[in-house]
């Protein structure tokens, strides 16, 4: 049996809600929650059922009882909150994307490294059921090597020039929003870390990228070729394509029904496995397993190559934020 761990919620957004339930269905309760606005944690606390509410980030992480923290606060505030909970000896479960660059992330991980702690991103489809076994179906040879990979997500976000999608200072635009995604869809699905980034944007215009395209390749002669866009709609699609045959995958963010085709006489088949609705709560048990037997390290390579691959992409933008 699971033993419960003590999670610290900063933040209390749509995603810590979302979150919330996913913790007391499978840890059985939350130990702590902070928000600035101490009210709203109160609020998020009594909605919850959580121990202790905090107005203070610095004195949740400070708790002693803290086994995990959690933050759902906007990106450009993860960093600071990632080191300081390693800094005091806190196992971290951050929101994606993790942090802003690789730099923030690779700090973050030495000093998680030093103090055996466990650092992990909300990226769905890493704890997703159904990526896991077409891994291993991969591994197998079900579809052959691993030739290209293609993968979008459009997002049509309404027009405001004050919403933080589009803020420069939050860290906005579709690169760290949507397109962690992508770069985590196709990461999974190559055998090493992309060491060439071609790509092109185009800006809103408070200065975030809109609509990119990036293609990679890998040591291993492995392509992918990702579309994203922030204020036009496309379909949440990545494909896999293999000598012997191609999985495609829609709403891959949270998916649990993937379909392959084979080439050689072009049946399908449909391959399902894991709930939709429960996403999270497959993100929560991979975490406290990782927390308690010591794992997750495969996790945190493809988190720290897809933080490689989306710096080199804004460096060959030009692109930074003020904080930066």
């Amino acid at each position: 049996m699971m033993t419960k761990l003590n999670w610290g919620i900063l933040g209390t957004g749509w995603i810590a809600h979302e979150m919330g339930e996913a913790l007391n269905a499978v840890n059985g309760e939350i130990y702590a929650v902070c928000d600035m606005n101490l009210e709203s944690a109160q609020k998020y606390a009594e909605e919850f059922g959580v121990q202790k509410a905090y107005g203070s980030a610095d004195e949740m992480i400070a708790d002693e009882n803290v086994d995990v923290v959690y933050i759902a606060t906007p990106h450009n505030l993860h960093y600071q909150f990632l080191l300081k909970s390693v800094q005091a000896g806190k196992h971290v479960f951050c929101e994606k994307s993790i942090t802003v660059n690789s730099r923030q992330l690779e700090e973050c991980v030495a000093v998680a490294e030093e103090k055996g702690l466990v650092i992990c991103d909300g990226m769905t489809l890493l704890h997703m059921p159904l990526y896991k076994k077409l891994k291993k179906m991969i591994e197998d040879g079900a579809i052959g090597d691993v030739k290209m990979v293609q993968v979008n997500f459009g997002s049509c976000k309404e027009y405001d020039v004050n919403n933080r999608f589009f803020s420069k200072e939050l860290a906005g635009g579709a690169l760290l929003d949507i397109g962690v995604y992508a770069a985590t869809f196709a990461r999974y699905f190559m055998k090493s870390r992309p060491d060439v980034v071609l790509t092109t944007a185009n800006y809103f215009e408070t200065g975030v990228d809109e609509t990119s395209g990036i293609i990679l390749k890998n040591p291993d002669g492995q392509m992918a070729v990702m579309a994203l866009t922030m204020r036009a709609k496309q379909p949440k699609r990545g494909v896999v394509a293999g000598e012997k045959g191609f999985i495609e995958i829609c709403e891959y963010p949270r998916a649990r029904k993937a379909t392959i085709t084979y080439t050689e006489d072009g049946r399908t088949e449909v391959i399902e496995e894991g709930r939709t609705e429960e996403a999270l709560q497959y993100e929560v048990r991979d975490m406290q397993d990782y927390v308690m037997n010591h794992g997750g390290q495969e996790n945190l390579r493809i988190i720290r190559d897809v933080m490689q691959v989306l710096t080199a992409v804004r460096n060959q933008w030009g692109m930074t934020y003020p904080f930066e």
